[in-house]
């Protein structure tokens, strides 16, 4: 018996823990955390253990898979790429490039290959109709920091080892392990802070598993704006911003204060359900303490005004002078000079194009994925006609997904490239098996700009594809080739600038055909801390990181005082009140209360799911997992419904019904529902699972999505609670 045990790093979720395989003759036989990891030191969460279970899973897609009239039946590569070929050239040939879509999940992000590669195919087919996760995630970040910095990849992040002060809303980093911020060991570094004699804030409608180590503000769902605008307010009002660094970092300082003026911590009160003293108080610690930041993650991201929010999230941490100085929100250094890059090219900005239906605005690249439906059924130039996902599974993760799996069968194309048969794919044309994260090499891009400690690992492939599985970014290429296309040559005939300062680089110059690794190890060398092809010692590149399997700390802490290097304004000055911002600020007014749905839904994380893809682990399942509303007993008293009840959650849009827990820890007026249950898929223990798609409560109409980001609004929606005889 062969066996090896090969370092590696989880890639579930943005902590990316380091990991052991344990490997028998070419079969992973154990997961355990990496104890020489240099910042997760022996730490990983039960998801990236049971990752065993996922590699190994009888119900994982290992061949290719074709639907007929009695189900999927296997089908070869070549088969299945020839069809998929000829269909799609008949597709363009009768409607364009145009008619063309892509969809890609969060396990994407974890990939450089299959984002990479999903990028220069879009540049070089043209593609429009691309959709994303980040408009059920993050997308209003990247629009707050276009508007703000000039920027869609500035993103600050809370220096945590040197705050006095942490400030969070919506975020529940003790089971997301941090969103948005790449910390390992979170539970240490929060508890690190009071341990020093810092604070905690924890803003939130729920005592979240943070909250309860902490000090918990239960605010009102999707009141985030009127309270950030209040604590705004207060600052301003009473004198406390920090006018050296309004001087020095910010432009449309008067606009803001004026246009946040009538925010009153009284005014807002019944909005936010705080009372106005506290919020008071809130403001003026904040502006008080000596070092302070400002952190927000998916529960203010899934509101009316996500973008807003994220705006005044960093508004308020420059205001009170914690924007780019230690221990506040800082700027950490990308591992490819990705925005560098794309402010001198142009490749990808906001707006750049505008979706058909709706007239959204993209947001890098992509629309809100909640008009995809509707970009299929409505018939006219550049209709939807034939789509790809990737890792993903926006039937479950849509607002309103029933009217996306009615759409599907009217596409003439539909492929998808997965690991499972989901709910999206069920309906699918063809299903191509796609690697595991253990099955490929990678390197966390996005990721190194968002660690309070700089740090990046790269990891050859641990296993061998199961089965016929491919890489994503193969398979890619195999469809552009079909299509006559090559990933990153922009036009018919010349090459963008982009691929010809590329290509001079390559071995075989302008005759060399890339991959992944290559453009990567190009990328690093020429990148912040590369090696310049030798001309910099110990700086990287693929051969240097080779060298340390565990991964290497680049820092120590992100460098301060940068914020005039990463504004991309021509005033090197944040904006505090584009003309957007203002307009949502004018325009910001509370929801009428329907007497028909009183109370409000929010998400719930769990430690023991992630999205709507790992309900088929048996490790992860044990127990008394179940798929539970939680409520107030006060609320659930009304509605005649007693702990372990069966309940009827109703909104304007849908139904559902699930089992209530009673808790405490929801402020009145609030219930929690996790997301990414009620599976009808390939996965025999998922499905097993029971449960109901929460996201069946919510609206794909038009007015319902976030205009500034498209972002669906899946946070603070009217309900009501009735028992089940």
């Amino acid at each position: 018996m062969s066996t090896r045990e090969v370092p590696t790093y989880c890639r579930i979720c943005e902590p990316l823990c380091g990991l052991i395989a344990t490997v028998e003759d070419g079969k992973l036989v154990r997961l355990r955390a990496d104890k020489e990891h240099p910042l997760s030191r022996g730490n990983a969460c039960p998801k990236g253990i049971a990752f065993t279970e996922v590699q190994n899973d009888p119900d994982r897609v290992r061949y290719p898979l074709r639907r007929t009239e009695n189900g999927f039946e296997r089908v070869s590569w070549d088969a299945a790429l020839e069809d998929i070929g000829g269909r799609l050239r008949a597709v363009i040939g009768e409607h364009g490039r145009e008619s063309l879509g892509w969809y890609f999940g969060n396990p994407s992000s974890f990939s450089y290959s299959h984002t990479l590669w999903l990028v220069g195919f879009q540049l070089a087919a043209g593609l429009r109709h691309v959709y994303s996760a980040g408009s059920q995630d993050i997308n209003n970040r990247f629009v707050a920091s276009h508007l703000l910095y000039g920027s869609l990849t500035t993103v600050p992040v809370p220096d945590l080892d040197r705050t006095d002060f942490l400030l969070m809303l919506g975020a529940n980093p003790l089971v997301s392990h941090g969103s948005a911020m790449s910390a390992p060991r979170i539970r240490d570094r929060l508890t690190a802070i009071t341990k020093r004699g810092g604070r905690v804030v924890v803003v939130d409608p729920r005592r979240t598993e943070t909250a309860r180590l902490f000090e918990h503000v239960g605010v009102r769902p999707d009141s985030d704006a009127w309270l950030l605008a209040a604590l705004l307010q207060v600052i301003f009002a009473e004198g406390l911003a920090d006018e050296r660094a309004l001087r020095k970092q910010a432009a449309q300082v008067a606009e803001l204060r004026d246009a946040v003026a009538r925010f009153t911590p009284e005014s807002t009160a019944a909005i936010t359900g705080l009372d106005p003293d506290r919020v008071r108080t809130l403001a003026r610690d904040l502006a008080g303490a000596t070092t302070a930041a400002v952190y927000g993650r998916t529960g203010t991201c899934l509101g009316r005004h996500a973008t807003l929010v994220a705006f005044l999230i960093d508004a308020l941490a420059l205001v009170t002078g914690n924007l780019d100085v230690p221990g506040g929100s800082v700027f950490g250094r990308e591992l490819v000079a990705v925005s560098e890059l794309n402010a001198r090219l142009g490749l990808i900005r906001y707006g750049k194009s505008r979706s058909r239906i709706g007239d959204f605005p993209d947001v890098l690249g992509t629309f809100p994925a909640a008009i995809m439906a509707k970009e299929i059924t409505t018939p006219g130039p550049g209709q939807l006609r034939a789509l790809f996902t990737s890792a993903g599974n926006p039937v479950s993760s849509l607002p309103n997904g029933r009217e996306l799996a009615d759409a599907l069968p009217h596409l003439d194309l539909f492929v998808s490239i997965d690991l499972y048969v989901n709910e999206t794919n069920r309906t699918a044309d063809y299903i191509l098996p796609a690697t595991t994260f253990l099955e490929r090499d990678d390197i966390p891009l996005p990721f190194t700009a968002l660690a309070p400690t700089p740090y990046t690992q790269y990891t050859e492939r641990v296993l061998e594809p199961d089965g016929e599985a491919r890489e994503e970014w193969r398979i890619i290429d195999d469809i552009a080739t079909r299509i006559g296309v090559q990933p990153f040559v922009i036009g018919p005939e010349a090459t963008g600038r982009l691929w010809s300062a590329l290509r001079r680089r390559l071995p075989g110059g302008a005759s060399a055909r890339p991959t992944p690794r290559l453009l990567v190890d190009l990328a690093l060398r020429v990148g912040p801390y590369g090696d310049r092809f030798g001309l910099r010692r110990n700086g990287l590149s693929l051969k240097m990181l080779r060298r340390h399997p565990h991964g290497v700390v680049l820092a120590d802490h992100i460098t301060t005082g940068v914020l005039g290097h990463v504004v991309r304004h021509r005033d090197r000055r944040v904006h505090l009140a584009p003309p957007e911002i203002r307009a949502e600020l004018t325009e910001l007014t509370p929801e009428p209360v329907d007497p028909a749905f009183p109370l409000r839904v929010i998400g719930l994380r769990e430690i023991k799911s992630h999205n709507s893809w790992m309900h088929n682990v048996e490790p992860l399942m044990r127990g008394d997992r179940e798929h539970a509303a939680r409520v107030n007993p006060k609320d659930a008293a009304v509605a005649g419904i007693s702990d372990g009840d069966r309940c009827r959650v109703t909104s304007p849009h849908g139904s559902i019904e699930l089992v209530a827990r009673c808790t405490e820890d929801m402020t009145e007026g609030t219930v929690a529902i996790p997301h990414g249950w009620g599976h009808r898929g390939g996965w025999q223990r998922a499905n097993a699972a029971g449960g109901a798609n929460v996201n069946d409560l919510m609206s794909s109409a038009l007015p319902d999505v976030e205009r500034l980001a498209g972002m669906s609004h899946l946070n603070g929606v009217p309900i009501r609670l009735d028992s089940v005889p």
